[in-house]
């Protein structure tokens, strides 16, 4: 990737002293340097053997620098972070190869032990979705949402890399919430609901979300005034907020 964005990344990291950093898919090492540079400790993943070891090589003089050769999606944050002794916090970034991206971005947003923030470079169209306000969200964008502030940064041209890939990329910045909007107990309920919300974008909520739960529709227009909503919006119109007030009138429809 070209230099310039290779900074940009880096500098979106707004590394603090003391930081630890996951890099994932380190590849060459190219944005590993420039981490190396700016990180108290930094832990590069790479599931290439080949490369994995090159890295190795390449950083061998920095005592900062730990390298695995790993498959992350195999890996917990805790896997990772015990090798580095009383190590708690860290921040991810990484180049995510695009069709595991949103793989990635769940397993550390889930995680036991989450990150602070994440930086991840996505194919520009998986990083809109992410990032989506009121009116154009999906249920990837309040899945994402639900856990973390996502924001859209900048958009790396297919020229920037080499060889150009056919897709555009954009870089993101999720900073990981410290408290869910939901209760941490109430997640996966409350995923389920979205779910289910989206279950027919293109219709009306009370229609959509009828067909996503598999319940009169009679019962969905009752929360829905109960929370104060109107049935005819889309689902995508409403906020993460509107989300979180509905799911709290829907609470027994999900949990039961």
């Amino acid at each position: 990737m070209d230099r310039r964005y290779l900074s940009r990344i880096a500098d979106a990291a707004r590394l603090q002293p003391q930081e630890t950093v996951i890099e994932v898919g380190a590849g060459s090492g190219a944005l590993t340097s420039l981490l190396a540079d700016r990180a108290d400790r930094l832990i590069a993943v790479e599931v290439d053997p080949r490369l994995a070891e090159a890295l190795k090589v390449r950083f061998t003089g920095r005592p900062n620098v730990t390298v695995l050769c790993a498959d992350i999606l195999e890996l917990s944050s805790r896997d990772i972070l015990d090798r580095l002794d009383g190590v708690s916090s860290y921040g991810v970034i990484g180049n995510f190869p695009y069709f595991i991206g949103t793989a990635i971005l769940r397993h550390f947003l889930r995680a036991e032990d989450k990150p602070i923030w994440l930086v991840a470079t996505l194919q520009d169209e998986v990083a809109q979705r992410i990032a989506a306000p009121a009116g154009q969200m999906s249920y990837l964008a309040v899945e994402m949402q639900l856990l973390a502030e996502a924001r859209l940064l900048f958009r790396i041209p297919s020229r920037a890399f080499r060889p150009p890939p056919k897709v555009r990329s954009a870089v993101m910045r999720l900073d990981v919430r410290p408290q869910p909007v939901v209760e941490v107990g109430e997640i996966a309920y409350f995923l389920r609901f979205a779910q289910a919300g989206f279950a027919a974008p293109r219709k009306q909520l009370r229609n959509s979300l009828a067909q996503g739960l598999r319940v009169p529709a009679g019962d969905v227009v009752g929360l829905l005034t109960r929370a104060g909503l109107d049935g005819s919006r889309r689902p995508q119109t409403l906020e993460l907020g509107e989300w979180t007030s509905l799911f709290r009138e829907a609470r027994t429809l999900v949990t039961a």
